[in-house]
């Protein structure tokens, strides 16, 4: 039995070995073959390969000697990358005979698959190819090499940065020592390693034969690593569309690996993760997503136009949901993500600013973008729009809980009536968002991130801004609870914190205490002063960007709210005494 659900298994031929290969999907689809890495066995693929299946013929197969494929005899030699060449294109002929194949491979099935992508004898073979944390050992030793040549601080850097990652590299060199390792006490506790430190979850991942694919895949390294990187070819020329797939938390291979790759390969298109090696455990849906993006546009024959926006590597084709997305800093955040090329869902409670925010992020270079109508306020109404946005739409991967009012006024002056309103939408709006959604995140298992739009009220006490004040700094505290219980779960929890950004909340701010005609007086100064000081929306979508990139706690946006956060942390005292003072206004 394969451990991929509804796979079916044949053996494929392939010179001195017999290969194990399990195929799920329509033969009659695009063919994408997963080939697994070091010390894995196809089963690597099974949470990846059942969502390719659902729109093509996906294959995975057992590398030789490992899982249920035989080993070559002896092992010294029968691993070099020529002869894994030769198993792929006996197992492409086999599945595949009349259409290329789409090869995506991770760790060691990345290594030997660069080779297959820059080998004349499998032109024609191959339509595409999807990398997961495995350079080419030619483009590696270039890299090396081009260091050496000119050895910047920078790049001397790099070196050592990559040498202390590549450890494991040289114990695999030595003599039987691996071999006893994997199969003693380390091919023992490898599974227990994966979970606490690689977050992997089980199942049927590892499988038994881990000890023996661990032991026969130490010759991957000996009989191609040195070789490789004392002599790498000078014509390792991708002749296919590349899709690299980089994951910043990778323990043994830097991404400075890959500065500079597009010299070998001209068809490039760049995604990162912020997630550890073993991603296709850890992050099958998107995954899932973007491979069938990238498949589908070289089936198509649409040449391919990646977003070039900042963070397009990290961003393209996530699913970000904004929430007062019609105007101000929510349609500005929503636009920025879509310049990215995200999915966007621009939700407010105003259906036609909301419908144009959609369109204009789908004329900015969003991937696909909805508009949705909901009140942030309304708890069983947020409940059935998450419950909507999970089955339509999927689990959102970013969180922009932005949606707020405004309300000045002295705390006497301050209705019961007056706090309800502005703690329903500015803090039961953030919790309802941050309990639905970050559920639903947490339940996938596959990390997210929330952003929680606070204000540099939450900080600056103020005689004006009672309300206000509170119900932001209640977001401000709840974002540091969330980012604790959140942690383990790798989903970032951020707070942004804008001091005076020139958007239209002044012109719909409520004042508690006085006549309709002076709130109207008061909403025209306010307005005219954030007006006057100009700073623009797009720079705290900018800034929100950045923090869901760095996974910042506490984000203060503007010269004013930094100065007020470091005199809150470093002269509370100051700030107490500053607030007493009566605002023109």
């Amino acid at each position: 039995m394969t451990g991929i659900d509804g796979a079916r298994e044949r053996r494929v031929h392939a010179g001195d070995v017999e290969l194990c290969v399990a195929e799920l999907g329509d033969a009659g689809r695009p063919t994408v073959v997963l080939v697994h890495g070091y010390p894995d066995s196809k089963e690597v693929w099974s949470r990846l390969a059942t969502r390719l299946a659902e729109h093509f013929h996906v294959v995975a197969y057992d590398v030789r000697g490992h899982g249920r494929s035989t080993a070559p005899r002896p092992l010294r030699g029968g691993f070099t990358l020529e002869r894994l060449t030769d198993d792929f294109l006996a197992l492409a002929d086999a599945v595949s005979p009349d259409r290329p194949v789409h090869l995506v491979g991770h760790d060691w099935g990345s290594v030997q698959s660069w080779e297959f992508a820059t080998v004349g004898r499998t032109e024609g073979r191959i339509a595409s190819f999807t990398s997961m944390s495995g350079p080419s050992l030619d483009h590696f030793g270039h890299w090396i090499n081009s260091r050496l040549a000119r050895p910047t601080p920078r790049r001397i850097g790099q070196l050592l940065g990559q040498g202390a990652k590549s450890w494991y590299i040289y114990l695999l060199h030595t003599p039987v020592l691996p071999e006893l390792a994997w199969r003693g006490p380390l091919g023992k506790r490898w599974p227990g390693i994966l979970r606490r430190v690689e977050k992997v979850p089980g199942g049927d991942y590892p499988t038994p034969s881990l000890p023996s694919d661990a032991a026969h895949g130490a010759w991957l390294y000996r009989d191609n690593v040195r070789p490789r990187l004392r002599a790498p070819r000078a014509d390792a020329y991708a002749h296919v569309p590349v899709q690299l797939i980089t994951p910043l938390g990778d323990r043994f291979l830097s991404e400075h690996l890959y500065d500079g790759l597009e010299q070998w390969a001209p068809r490039l298109t760049r995604r990162t993760l912020p997630t550890g090696h073993w991603v296709p455990r850890t992050r099958p849906d998107q995954l899932a997503s973007w491979i069938t993006d990238f498949v589908e546009s070289v089936e198509e024959g649409r040449t391919r136009t990646a977003p070039r926006g900042r963070y397009a590597d990290r961003f393209g084709g996530r699913l970000v949901l904004v929430t007062g997305a019609g105007s101000g800093i929510g349609r500005a955040t929503a636009l920025a993500f879509a310049a990215a090329g995200a999915r966007v869902i621009a939700a407010d409670r105003d259906t036609e600013s909301a419908r144009r925010t959609a369109e204009e992020a789908r004329r900015g270079g969003a991937q696909r973008a909805w508009s949705e109508t909901v009140d942030v306020s309304d708890e069983r109404g947020m409940e059935k729009f998450a419950e909507r946005v999970g089955a339509e739409y999927g689990v959102v991967d970013v969180l922009v809980n932005n949606a707020g009012v405004g309300l000045g006024g002295p705390f006497l002056d301050t209705t019961a009536e007056d706090w309800r309103r502005v703690l329903d939408v500015n803090l039961w709006g953030v919790i309802h968002g941050c309990r639905l959604f970050g559920r639903q995140m947490a339940e996938r298992g596959q990390g997210g991130h929330i952003v929680n739009v606070a204000s540099a009220a939450a900080f600056l006490p103020s005689r004006s801004l009672p309300a206000y004040s509170t119900s932001k700094a209640a977001v401000l505290m709840l974002s540091a609870c969330l980012r604790a219980e959140l942690a383990d779960r790798d989903i970032g929890v951020t707070a942004i914190c804008p001091g005076l950004v020139n958007t239209p909340i002044t012109s719909t701010a409520r004042f508690a205490g006085v006549a309709e005609e002076e709130e109207q007086r008061l909403r025209k100064r306010a307005a005219r002063l954030y007006g006057l000081r100009n700073y623009p929306p797009e720079k705290v979508a900018g800034a929100i960007l950045r923090a869901v990139v760095d996974d910042e706690a506490v984000v203060p946006v503007t010269p004013e709210a930094r100065g007020g956060y470091a005199l809150s942390r470093w002269m509370p005292g100051a700030l107490r005494r500053i607030a007493r003072v009566k605002p023109r206004l």
